[in-house]
């Protein structure tokens, strides 16, 4: 399996976790907040305000890493390129599409870890708690 593939693959796994994991996790507070009421415990309103942090640090944490991500795949883009105009007789290298692909494959990659750390993370320990 060449490095490629397991990128893709390894980005289909995850996104098929966060896709398991975030209803779960949803379900889980949700019926938590029924349970609580109008009169949340103090433990209820930890786990609340801790719902609305943590989304806000992962999704920062997502941007910050895609945003790194993409001026690293574009200074690498550019930088061939330029390297290209100066040796002549040579045409300016334009990135392949399958160049691209990686490039974006791995922006998404870098944006999806920390939301779906987060989210799997939370599916186990509600799991642990349900028992």
């Amino acid at each position: 399996m060449t490095q490629r593939t397991r990128r893709n693959a390894s980005l289909a796994i995850k996104s098929a976790e966060l896709g398991l994991a975030a209803p779960f996790v949803v379900a889980e507070r949700m019926a938590r907040m029924a349970r609580a009421g109008s009169t949340p415990s103090a433990r209820d309103r930890k786990e609340f305000h801790g719902m609305i942090n943590e989304k806000t640090i992962a999704f920062a944490q997502s941007w910050q890493a895609m945003a790194w991500e993409a001026a690293r795949a574009n200074q690498a883009f550019a930088s061939a390129f330029f390297r290209s105009l100066l040796m002549p007789g040579r045409k300016p290298a334009l990135p392949s599409a399958a160049a691209l692909h990686t490039a974006a494959m791995e922006v998404l990659g870098v944006g999806l870890a920390p939301v779906h750390r987060k989210a799997v993370a939370n599916a186990r320990r509600l799991a642990r708690k349900r028992r």
